[in-house]
């Protein structure tokens, strides 16, 4: 099995050496692993540069399939932990800015302090990561928009309404609400969430094209480009929490918000800690108001 534990974190850090280091073993070691696995399989995985090791055709071919048989030996040692209870295990979250900055931190403190031996592992992306990584195995569960992944499983949790971003010194900024007409013929800083794009899709749903001058995959990001005079934007409440920055935040009429849900492919082949862990997210913050 580490073969193929091989192959997926050459892949992840990009080269053999790096690989090398993060699981213990020597250079030496890890290009044997790979190179009996290539034998087995009668192909070339890996090409070596300067730049680091790429996969080959049949590598990216591969790759699905070696990741899965990866993932499942994983799954079966915590079938095997789950049988000694929960004293230990790793909880693998897919999950986006907002939710790993507002909501995460307080729940693995608080999990934590009934299960000291359980470990966790954060994969931050957008909305289009997040469902690759659940689909492929590499997290438990993940945040998400359950528009994004109308085929999965999904525990909604709590609606994220959606405000308007503004310059300080904007004329908008002095009004109780920003119509959406108004924030449209503005210069428009689009938040990229992959697949689905609340702002996007809500400006499209009431026949409104706005105008877009940018398009940013980050919050923070946006944030500051708003502070900067560059543009308006919406984003959602959860990430506007704990403002650093010199902007005005105002409701939109008519209103918007977001959906935030679990999402996981099937949870009884779920490790029992990100079971329970799931259920604890799931009492800790399913209402039916707002975040």
């Amino acid at each position: 099995m580490n073969r193929y534990q091989a192959v997926v974190k050459i892949v992840d850090t990009g080269g053999f050496t790096k690989a090398a280091e993060e699981l213990g073993y020597t250079q030496s070691a890890v290009s044997q692993m790979v190179q009996s696995l290539e034998n087995e399989l009668g192909t070339i995985l890996f090409t070596r540069s300067k730049k680091g090791a790429e996969l080959t055709p049949d590598g990216e071919e591969l790759l699905p399939y070696i990741k899965n048989i990866y993932h499942a030996y994983r799954e079966l040692k915590e079938k095997q932990r789950e049988m000694e209870g929960l004293e230990s295990g790793i909880i693998r979250i897919g999950t986006f800015a907002s939710v790993s900055c507002h909501w995460l931190p307080g729940l693995m403190k608080e999990f934590r302090e009934s299960y000291p031996g359980v470990h966790f592992e954060l994969y931050q992306g957008d909305y289009n990561t997040v469902e690759e990584l659940i689909r492929e195995g590499s997290v438990d569960f993940g945040f998400i928009n359950p528009e994004a992944v109308p085929d999965m499983k999904t525990i909604p949790l709590r609606e994220d309404p959606m405000l308007a971003v503004l310059p300080p010194s904007h004329p908008l900024a002095a009004r109780d609400k920003v119509s959406l007409k108004a924030l449209a013929r503005e210069p428009f800083i689009l938040l990229e969430e992959g697949r689905v794009s609340e702002p996007l899709d809500f400006f499209h749903k009431h026949g409104i094209i706005p105008n877009i001058q940018y398009r940013v995959h980050d919050d923070y990001t946006i944030m500051s480009m708003v502070e900067k005079e560059l543009g308006v934007a919406i984003l959602p409440e959860l990430i506007l929490n704990r403002l650093n920055y010199n902007i005005a935040v105002k409701e939109i009429e008519p209103c918007l918000s977001r959906t935030i849900a679990l999402a996981f492919k099937e949870k009884k082949t779920l490790p029992i800690a990100s079971r329970h862990f799931m259920e604890f997210i799931s009492g800790k913050l399913k209402t039916a108001g707002p975040v």
